[in-house]
């Protein structure tokens, strides 16, 4: 009788087993429900322009709501009765993870010029990390579009030489994913716990599928410039500084470029650092906080003001 196992020891045998996975199944809910985890902006490859967001996205990310539109836009459904504005870019327009659509600047100049000018207004949203002009220049060509009152590019100096390479980052990169991961705990690990112990100094830029070595100046400059003659609206270009040049209060050499052919091809140029760029107002080296998006979307309502267009 003494070799059964009692009712007390088997509950002791079984305790720790039933203790650790209630607290796996606690830590997937927590990762879910309260930062979003499994619940990433996917990407999808695209043969004209290297990768954009999937259509039609609604996310809930590390306490941000996240929309896009059907044509990947972080906007609502174009509006043919609108006055539209394009405004291109990459992270800096798009916000990232870490900006919710509402404090996006082109949210906030939708809305403003909106009531300023008595009409609905869409400043629509059309970036995406890591793109260079020449991205948002191949996307207007291969996107039907209601017809446009002006188009607004959001640089940065990076961007002068950033041209496209088509090497193949969405479902590779970490930061380019096409699906979502099965488990929260399994995309806290691989995605942002084991890069930390893996991933040496100086190389964050590999990992973000960035390649900023091009040997020319960037065609979509030109091209975007063409696109604005073709449709015969008003061309604008927003240089936007990163935390190295609000120290220096100087554009550096690539920034220069941009600034020269502005210059040589008669296109309007907002300039930065003329308009109290602060470090504070970047959550890291390059990206604008909340704050940063509001300042943005102050600086084009002065920029666009008097503009309204009669049709």
């Amino acid at each position: 009788m003494g070799d059964h196992p009692t009712k007390r020891s088997v509950r002791r045998r079984w305790r720790w087993p039933i203790l650790f996975l209630g607290s796996v199944l606690v830590t997937e809910c927590v990762l879910r429900l309260g930062f979003g985890f499994c619940d990433a902006v996917l990407l999808r490859p695209d043969p004209n322009y290297e990768y954009i967001a999937q259509a039609s996205q609604d996310r809930h990310r590390f306490g941000r709501h996240i929309v896009f539109n059907s044509l990947s836009m972080r906007s609502e459904e174009p509006d043919s009765n609108a006055i539209i504005i394009l405004g291109c870019g990459d992270s800096v327009i798009n916000g990232g993870t870490l900006t919710e659509n509402d404090s996006l600047a082109t949210t906030i100049l939708s809305a403003e010029l909106t009531a300023k000018w008595g009409r609905k207004v869409q400043f629509l949203n059309i970036g995406t990390g890591s793109w260079g002009p020449d991205n948002c220049a191949a996307y207007l060509r291969n996107t039907p579009l209601p017809k446009a009152s002006a188009l607004v590019l959001f640089a940065s100096s990076h961007d002068a030489r950033d041209n496209m390479t088509f090497s193949g980052v969405v479902g590779v990169k970490k930061h380019f994913p096409s699906e979502q991961y099965p488990s929260a705990i399994l995309e806290l690990l691989d995605r942002y716990v084991i890069p930390r112990f893996h991933t040496a100094p100086g190389t964050s830029d590999e990992e973000l599928g960035i390649n900023k070595g091009g040997l020319t100046f960037n065609s979509g400059f030109a091209a975007l410039k063409a696109y604005a003659e073709r449709h015969r609206i008003p061309f604008m270009v927003y240089l936007h500084a990163e935390r190295s040049e609000i120290k220096k209060a100087a554009y550096n050499e690539q920034g220069q470029e941009i600034i020269a052919f502005a210059e040589q091809n008669g296109i309007p140029l907002i300039r930065d650092l003329d308009h109290g760029a602060r470090i504070d107002e970047l959550r890291d080296n390059i990206h604008p906080s909340d704050a940063g998006q509001r300042r943005l979307a102050r600086i084009m309502l002065e920029a666009l003001d008097g503009m309204k267009p009669s049709h």
